[in-house]
Order: structure tokens, then sequence, then C-alpha cells
């Protein structure tokens, strides 16, 4: 598989499960048990990987020369829950594809 492939999609599943962190453990936690620190550091941790996810979509942009539009579903796929994981198997694919071919 493609390295930068694989490690757009590792930031996507990161960035992904940090999301899902964030949603359904830290904002109840804030919200329901007063801890705010649970979203301050869960929220940092997110932020970083979705910079890191938006690095490797621009790379993967020069070197793939991806239209925007890939971007932007790279983008839309990282601001809905679950959606990264639904772009890394739609990456997967493509990625196998370019071994075959």
């Amino acid at each position: 598989m493609n390295k930068l492939l694989n490690e757009l999609r590792m930031a996507g599943i990161a960035e992904g499960v940090s999301f899902l962190i964030l949603l359904f453990i830290a904002m109840p936690l804030k919200y329901a048990a007063g801890m705010p620190l649970a979203v301050t550091i869960a929220g940092s941790l997110h932020g970083f990987l979705f910079i890191t996810l938006m690095v490797f979509m621009v790379r993967a942009k020069k070197q793939y020369e991806w239209p925007i539009e890939r971007c932007v579903e790279v983008v839309i796929a990282a601001v809905c829950p679950f959606g990264t994981f639904v772009l890394d198997r739609k990456l997967k694919k493509e990625a196998d594809a370019m071994l075959a071919g």
C-alpha cells in the first residue's frame, strides 16, 4: 500500500476516534459531572489530530493531484461523526486499486 495513503488513513482513524471521545465521553463528563478538564484534554488532542489529518490531506493532494472536491470530501468526513471511518474504507479501496494496477 502507498505509504502516504496509509498515513492519511491512520491520521483519519485517529482523528475520528478522538472526535468520538470528545463528543461521547468528554462532553458528557463536562456537562453531567462538572469536569471541564475532560473537554480541555480531549479537545486539544482532537485539534492536534485534525490539523495532522489536514497536513496529510494537503500532501496527498500534491502527490496524487487530487481535485479540490476530493479535499472537500476529506474535510467533510473529518467534521462528521464516523465520517473518517467511511473515508478510510474509500481510501483503502483506492490504495488496493493502486497496488493491483
